[in-house]
């Protein structure tokens, strides 16, 4: 990948900024820099009209196909819009699950009748999707599953419990790893499923987090129901489907999380030279090892985004193992510059029993990073088995 911008890229650079200048304004004002981890319960409402403002100027999805209701912007210009996006304050996505995980999954695995359906709401900011693949004894084993799909007269019948499902109580939709061949072995009879969230047959329970919101939730799937047509690609081949979806998962977006570190990064060396702590010698030498850290794992994300694939190799599993430990430990560090001030709550917030700021939030947020979306522990499996050609695991 060329890192030297082009004057056409600087030019998208110089109309990313320019919108967003403009309209992250008035009403919108209040979000900028809010609704990330562990703030998600933070003015939804207002967030969602700010998804369809996005989707009506043509800001989501850009880097899907034109046909599909993108823009088709080559990989460096997604890198540009999602870094200037949060650069500028731009609030947490509310639609990100839809369009950086369902909707290139339905582009590269779903029939054009599912395309047609459901992919103009993700473009044009109208419908929220969530995730359902964790249950409570499945997760870092995701085949493990117990959740199961029946079909009668029709229709999916749907029965069991998903968990740590993101943006469930304010979901239209999720899309539902299911045991629709309980004979298969593991990794086969998995089925992935489309499912309307509103509908009889399903209870949504927040979880509570320790910053106090409820981003995460249990699902209960009680007979619930979808379309027979509703399988995105063949019947008891969603395992393949599900690997195509985290794959995507490791997409431009990431470079948006990393330009909030910076912004956390940038937090911290003000707190430093406000309290004093840049003076000192250890801790001034662990900031800048972190800015080290922060500007290899950018490098490397670039690397690996310029392999284009459907499935998550071993470059992806790298990436998840480097960053996650980068911001457990600098959370750590942050509070360490902040001393006594990182013990101090605000008053009451509407969500939980008091607010935190930006800071104390990465940090115990961050606890969970090293857990979500592939455990430490897993990732590194996968790297010595999968990348290194190590033998497996004793079972």
């Amino acid at each position: 990948m060329d890192l030297e911008l082009t004057q056409e890229q600087l030019s998208f650079r110089a109309e990313v900024r320019a919108w967003l200048a403009e309209n992250l304004t008035g009403r919108f004002e209040s979000l900028k820099g809010r609704g990330g981890p562990g703030d998600e319960h933070y003015a939804v409402d207002l967030r969602m009209d700010w998804n369809r403002v996005m989707g009506a100027a043509g800001w989501n999805c850009i880097g899907w196909p034109k046909q599909h209701g993108g823009r088709a912007v080559p990989l460096m210009e997604e890198v540009i819009f999602n870094e200037e996006y949060v650069r500028a304050g731009g609030p947490g996505r509310i639609g990100h699950i839809g369009e950086t995980l369902l909707g290139p999954t339905l582009i590269h695995f779903g029939s054009a009748a599912q395309q047609q359906k459901y992919l103009p709401g993700i473009v044009d900011g109208s419908e929220i999707w969530c995730q359902g693949y964790s249950e409570p004894n499945a997760g870092s084993d995701l085949a493990n599953i117990q959740t199961t799909a029946e079909l009668k007269d029709g229709k999916w019948v749907i029965h069991g419990q998903k968990i740590w499902t993101s943006l469930a109580p304010w979901a239209d939709y999720c899309f539902v790893l299911c045991r629709t061949d309980k004979s298969a072995q593991k990794h086969k009879g998995i089925s992935y499923l489309l499912v309307p969230m509103r509908q009889p047959g399903i209870t949504i329970v927040p979880i509570e987090q320790i910053t106090g919101g409820s981003e995460f939730a249990e699902v209960f799937f009680d007979g619930a129901t979808t379309d027979e047509d509703n399988v995105v690609g063949a019947v008891n081949d969603g395992w393949r489907v599900a690997m195509g979806t985290l794959a995507f998962e490791r997409g431009a977006s990431t470079l948006a999380q990393q330009q909030q570190f910076q912004k956390e990064f940038d937090l911290v060396v003000a707190a430093a030279k406000r309290n004093g702590a840049s003076k000192d010698p250890v801790l001034r030498q662990r900031i800048a090892d972190a800015w080290i850290g922060l500007k290899i794992m950018r490098l490397n994300a670039l690397r690996t985004l310029s392999v284009d694939s459907t499935e998550l190799g071993r470059e992806a599993s790298f990436a998840k193992l480097y960053w996650s430990n980068w911001h457990r430990d600098f959370g750590e560090l942050a509070m360490e510059v902040l001393g006594a001030e990182s013990e101090l709550a605000l008053p009451p917030a509407e969500h939980g029993p008091y607010e935190l700021t930006t800071l104390q939030k990465s940090f115990l947020f961050a606890r969970s990073d090293t857990i979500y979306a592939g455990t430490n522990q897993i990732q590194r499996n996968i790297i010595g088995e999968r990348a290194l050609g190590l033998p497996r695991e004793p079972r």
